[in-house]
């Protein structure tokens, strides 16, 4: 149950004005299609964050100890430094009209968006540190879905009146508090 509190924590927090929750916004304006646009962007947060949970899983596996913990300790830390830059939708990465519909596009925008995102790259930490697929999954799958269903009904309302500056601040303080406790807890190791 840690590892799904934890995840869901760390990455609702971190996905608040973050390119994918804009681009949920950005979707919903389009399509104004609420229900296939959280399906999809649910399938792709499975896809992308099961694949991602994998990895961490894996590479804790092979790397295990003291010293792999201090990485990851690094990595959460890194990610609190990350997390208070503001993300913002690139003119690039626009949508172009579309004959796919409303899920389709969705799935394939969100599942390439959160490519090297910070919240996959959280996943891969919270994966290493609770070496567990399924409930590292779960955890910030459901928090990708409050924060961008959310987005998805309320869009502009949300952008408008939550300080993003805060939320940032907030989460930011989220990841270096995981990123310290990892890193006591591998200090710990050594005398057990």
């Amino acid at each position: 149950m840690e590892a799904v509190v934890t995840s869901a924590l760390a990455v609702a927090l971190a996905e608040i004005g973050d390119k994918t929750m804009l681009l949920a916004i950005v979707l919903a304006t389009r399509f104004r299609k609420p229900i296939p646009i959280i399906l999809g962007i649910l399938v792709a947060t499975l896809a992308n964050h099961g694949i991602a949970a994998y990895a961490g899983q894996s590479i804790a596996g092979i790397m295990s100890g003291r010293w792999f913990r201090y990485a990851v300790s690094i990595s959460f830390i890194a990610m609190a430094l990350w997390t208070l830059m503001p993300d913002k939708l690139d003119e690039d990465e626009g949508l172009k009209p579309s004959r796919y519909g409303a899920f389709l596009t969705t799935t394939i925008a969100f599942f390439f968006v959160e490519i090297g995102d910070k919240t996959q790259i959280a996943t891969i930490a919270l994966g290493a540190q609770f070496q567990s697929i399924l409930t590292v999954t779960i955890g910030t799958t459901l928090g990708m879905m409050l924060t961008n269903v959310a987005a998805v009904y309320l869009g502009d309302a949300i952008v408008e009146r939550v300080s993003l500056k805060l939320v940032r601040i907030v989460a930011a303080t989220l990841f270096f508090l995981i990123g310290v406790w990892v890193a006591l807890e591998a200090f710990f190791l050594q005398f057990h």
